[in-house]
């Protein structure tokens, strides 16, 4: 059988986009208020897996029909304001139809269709952070507004560090700009716990949850069907229940039951047990594996007591099957609650928030 609707890898666009639609109404709602509103800067927090890239790239889509131009999503990097500096340069261009000239690269002349044009002197190009002030002056007197997203965030680097000190300044001109950061948990609340980012602690967070079965098996009937695959209701569902809500989850299952189906498209009960087979695999080494490679030993040594518990257990077992005190282990349950890897689960318990991963810990004691 032909996939044509999933793309399981990270980054990639699947065709439809699933359970996020009230959320995104909200972000869109909260980022077209008035400039220097609380809502215009976001911090998105999830996860490996959860769907940031995927929900920025939608965002940047809606957006675009809210009248701004859009710094579409970009990776933490030396050169990221030059980069987002290009990114509006070339949203504004793809808006004019071909109508707007750029000269030598830089923000020479940009033009929109709707009249739209920034001069500067080409010898004297400036700094990346004063191409981008002016391009949110010029844009904020058109009436339009700039927005800037930015994926992978990284924490405490000089660039990041630099891009929130100029939107400050953006902000505190009234000029027309929006902000949208994403990134893993213990990314984000390293960032937000710099001093010099104390601007960010404002700003609205959002965590992505688990999207709601009932949303994932819909689109996995309406997409089973469209690629012609026969499957039994109970079937679908069991494959539904197995993603555990995870969007990077839902692309593997959905591609892998494709793969493993009959050629006259029916879905077996084996061959669905081997499409989740080969879905929990691909997930324990893309996710489960890349999670832990960027803990310490200790957080490692919390969560693999916890595995052996069964997923949800008291800190004072967890404690006990580390060799250490309950106040000493509260340490770590602090930092994986922080990291998004564990949750809260009552008085005095967590529970692993990564599925899948007391797995993958358990195998690997084996």
């Amino acid at each position: 059988m032909n996939d044509m609707i999933f793309s399981p890898s990270f980054g990639n666009r699947p065709s439809s986009f699933v359970g996020r639609d009230e959320m995104l109404e909200q972000l869109v709602g909260g980022l077209t208020s008035a400039p220097g509103s609380r809502e215009r800067a976001v911090v998105l927090l999830g996860q490996r897996g959860s769907g940031k890239t995927v929900l920025l790239w939608e965002l940047a889509d809606r957006m675009r029909q809210q009248n701004f131009v859009v710094a579409t999503p970009t990776i933490v990097s030396e050169s990221m304001l030059e980069r987002i500096v290009e990114k509006i340069i070339d949203d504004a261009d793809a808006a004019s139809k071909g109508k707007t000239r750029i000269s030598g690269g830089s923000v020479g002349v940009l033009g929109f269709s709707a009249g739209l044009q920034l001069q500067r002197e080409a010898h004297e190009p400036g700094s990346p952070q004063h191409q981008l002030t002016q391009l949110c002056r010029t844009l904020t007197k058109q009436g339009r507004g700039a927005l800037i997203l930015v994926d992978e965030l990284q924490a405490n680097t000089p660039e990041v560090k630099q891009l929130i000190i100029t939107y400050q300044e953006l902000v505190g001109e009234g000029l027309n700009v929006a902000i949208v950061l994403a990134g893993l948990p213990g990314a984000v609340s390293a960032t937000l716990n710099d001093k010099v980012l104390t601007f960010l602690n404002r700003a609205r967070k959002i965590a992505l949850e688990p999207l709601a079965l009932g949303d994932v098996d819909a689109f996995l009937a309406r997409s089973f069907r469209k690629i012609g695959l026969s499957i039994d209701g109970d079937l679908r569902r069991t494959a539904s229940a197995f993603t555990a809500g995870s969007p990077y989850l839902l692309q593997l299952v959905g591609h892998n039951t494709v793969q493993y189906a009959e050629p006259d498209g029916a879905v077996t009960a084996e061959t669905l047990a081997d499409a989740l087979r080969t879905s929990q695999e691909d997930f324990e080494n893309d996710v489960c594996r890349t999670t832990l490679a960027a803990l310490s030993e200790k957080d490692v040594k919390f969560l693999e007591a916890l595995a052996v518990e069964g997923s949800e257990s008291s800190i004072a077992a967890i404690a006990d099957r580390m060799g250490v005190t309950p106040d000493y282990a509260q340490k770590y349950r602090k930092r994986l609650i922080d990291a998004g890897i564990i949750q809260v689960a009552g008085r005095g318990r967590v529970a692993m928030a990564v599925p899948y991963l007391s797995d993958h810990l358990q195998r690997q004691r084996n």
